[in-house]
């Protein structure tokens, strides 16, 4: 059970949407594409970086919103392998900043029994980012709530790479067939392995792109984009996101039947019994 006073106080425009959610129809796992960044800090005549560091603001806000609500999973899109075309200063500021966020944050976490994870190449980052990464890490292995990924160093398409060459290696070892790779032995080779799919990918800034993001995951995955900037994302959005993504309807490539009207008289025969109706095909 959620603690609604916990989320939103009463009586404000974040609570009157989460009352209007249905708690039983949460997404279990839900994506997000942090972007907006660099146009919040243009429009304020702010350095890119001010930017990103005032998006740490919109990171705390949304892992405890989706913490609290008891979310599965939440994945967030931190830096990209085509990010290092960056500037220099620019990358090493926002390494900076993730280092400071698990320090500062720690507590946090462990407090909301949330378990930290990364998706992507790690060993590609600096070892003093990796050596904070595998902290946080060990230090929330034991928690059972939330998991919570940040991907890093990460590209979908490096991903699926990846997965392609482990699964190729164990053919080579001969502990695999080729006849046993399917759609399941895929993705449960993922990163993401051992979490559901996400149901929701959030995307802000107004973009309308996926930008090489868990592109096997997100195969059937509602999404939602909003011109909302990262540094301005709070409870409020991502609530109202997840309000928008219980108006959806999931087909996944079906259709959704209506429900019958049980008010409604079966049809009848010219004697006044009930017959089947006619069905067009």
């Amino acid at each position: 059970m959620i603690d609604r006073d916990e989320i939103a106080r009463p009586a404000t425009q974040e609570r009157a949407v989460l009352d209007g959610l249905d708690v039983a129809r949460l997404p279990r796992h839900v994506a997000v594409i942090m972007d907006g960044n660099g146009r919040w800090a243009k429009a304020r005549k702010l350095p890119r970086v001010e930017g990103h560091r005032a998006g740490i603001v919109s990171v705390r806000a949304t892992v405890e919103t989706a913490a609290r609500l008891g979310l599965q999973g939440l994945t967030l899109y931190a830096f990209s392998t085509e990010n290092w075309k960056r500037p220099r200063f620019e990358v090493l500021t926002l390494m900076a900043l993730l280092k400071e966020y698990l320090r500062r944050e720690m507590q946090t976490l462990l407090a909301n029994d949330i378990r930290f994870r990364v998706v992507g190449r790690m060993e590609g980052l600096d070892p003093s980012v990796v050596s904070a990464l595998k902290d946080a890490i060990s230090r929330t292995a034991g928690c059972r709530g939330m998991i919570f990924n940040v991907a890093l160093n990460y590209s979908g398409r490096a991903e699926l790479t990846d997965v392609a060459r482990t699964l190729a290696a164990e053919v080579a070892a001969g502990t695999l067939r080729v006849e046993e790779i399917d759609e399941e032995r895929i993705s449960s080779r993922l990163y993401t392995a051992g979490l559901p799919d996400p149901d929701l990918l959030i995307r802000t800034s107004g973009e309308m792109r996926v930008s090489n993001f868990l592109l096997w995951q997100i195969a059937y995955s509602e999404i939602y984009v909003t011109p909302v900037l990262w540094p301005d994302f709070r409870c409020l959005h991502f609530l109202e996101a997840l309000s928008a993504f219980q108006r959806r309807e999931r087909r996944y490539g079906g259709i959704v039947e209506p429900e019958p009207d049980p008010e409604q008289a079966a049809p009848t025969s010219s004697d006044g019994s009930s017959r089947p109706a006619a069905v067009t095909r």
